[in-house]
């Protein structure tokens, strides 16, 4: 059944609003970029006048906070058939957007409309998160229009409901009173859940390329005086412990990698080349000044010791402090650490570095090849 809106003035009688034929849905794609929370999600637009590999042209390409795309397009004069059809195979061209063509559209995008230049950081103040790992591990169609005829209805709503195709209609309607002016909206099809990844090709999603070489430590300068940075920063090394989730990571750091240290809550601090294999704390040996020294021996603020946990009566987890060390490319006070919206930070004692934004700021920030 189509859709249809009304809206009353209460003041007194009930009067109906009227109603007229959109004047606005020339203007409805400059609306939605303006505010896509019109839309009523939140969505960080990457793309207007999107050129397909097939010839064709998407109104409006926007992102999710979990990394979907959503093609948005609209109706304008086309007919039901040219519209869903046109929609679809948009579908099957953005479905196959590799992480990189996706930051391409965005840095397009960005430079003619005056926005941060780089898309962790437009999605970083839009979210108030890093981008996810996997972008495009499922995109979402919605057709954009201010009425909608019972055969779009039938369509749309056998391929969303039937099949699960993620196609939808947006509708807009109209309304005028005393001088002003308002815009109405409702879903086609209930949408109360973001669209997820399904087995074949769109279950695919895409991450940023790893180098092979790059990894992100994140150093936890704890105010228990466990570690600190200080030491580190002088020695040369990195460490975790007080748990297996916590060491585990570290441990698996490969000689003669790269390291980008952060302390959380503060920024990157330092990097650097793993130089030896992860010792626990109690067996570490650093080179200072040319010379292997115990680090039992160092002169150290932090005790880089934990307590015992109680037994469980299981196998006992290893808590020990593990050490790894480093030779500095270049390495900061913890005073000096840099920091800025869209970098990379995870739970994690270290992870593989594939954001590139991050590395490329950091590196030049510390005048790094």
């Amino acid at each position: 059944m189509p859709v249809e809106f009304g809206l009353w003035r209460v003041d007194g009688k009930p009067v109906r609003v009227a109603s007229p034929q959109m004047p606005l849905e020339s203007r409805l794609e400059e609306l939605i970029e303006a505010d896509p929370a019109m839309l009523g999600r939140p969505l960080l637009l990457i793309g207007r006048q999107v050129p397909t590999a097939h010839g064709k042209i998407i109104d409006l390409l926007g992102m999710d906070a979990e990394g979907g795309l959503h093609v948005l397009e609209l109706k304008r004069d086309r007919t039901p058939r040219e519209v869903v059809a046109q929609v679809l195979d948009y579908g099957s061209w953005v479905q196959s957007l590799t992480n990189e063509q996706i930051r391409e559209i965005y840095t397009e995008y960005a430079l003619r409309r005056g926005l941060p230049e780089q898309l962790d950081e437009a999605f970083a103040q839009r979210f108030g998160s890093t981008p996810p790992e996997v972008l495009n591990g499922a995109h979402t169609l919605t057709v954009v229009a201010s009425a909608v005829d019972p055969a779009t209805e039938r369509i749309v709503t056998y391929l969303a409901s039937g099949y699960g195709v993620p196609v939808n209609v947006l509708l807009f309607r109209y309304f005028e009173d005393e001088g002003r002016s308002y815009l109405a909206r409702t879903w086609l099809v209930e949408d109360s859940e973001p669209a997820s990844p399904v087995a074949g090709p769109r279950s695919r999603g895409t991450r940023e390329a790893w180098n092979g070489t790059d990894w992100y430590v994140s150093f936890g300068d704890e105010e228990s005086g466990v570690r600190n940075w200080e030491d580190a920063l002088r020695y040369g090394f990195v460490s975790a412990g007080g748990g297996d989730w916590f060491s585990r990571t570290l441990r698996a750091l490969p000689l003669d990698s790269r390291v980008f240290v952060h302390i959380p809550k503060s920024g990157y601090v330092g990097v650097g080349v793993v130089s030896g294999e992860p010792r626990p704390f109690e067996e570490a040996t650093l080179t200072v000044e040319g010379e292997p020294r115990k680090m039992t021996d160092l002169a150290l603020r932090g005790s880089y010791r934990h307590e015992e946990a109680p037994s469980s009566g299981g196998p006992a987890e290893d808590r020990r402090e593990w050490i790894v060390p480093v030779d500095w490319e270049r390495a900061v006070p913890r005073e000096q650490a840099l920091w800025r919206t869209g970098f990379f930070a995870n739970q994690n004692s270290a992870c593989k570095l594939r954001a590139r934004f991050t590395i490329d700021e950091v590196s030049r920030h510390f005048g790094i090849a």
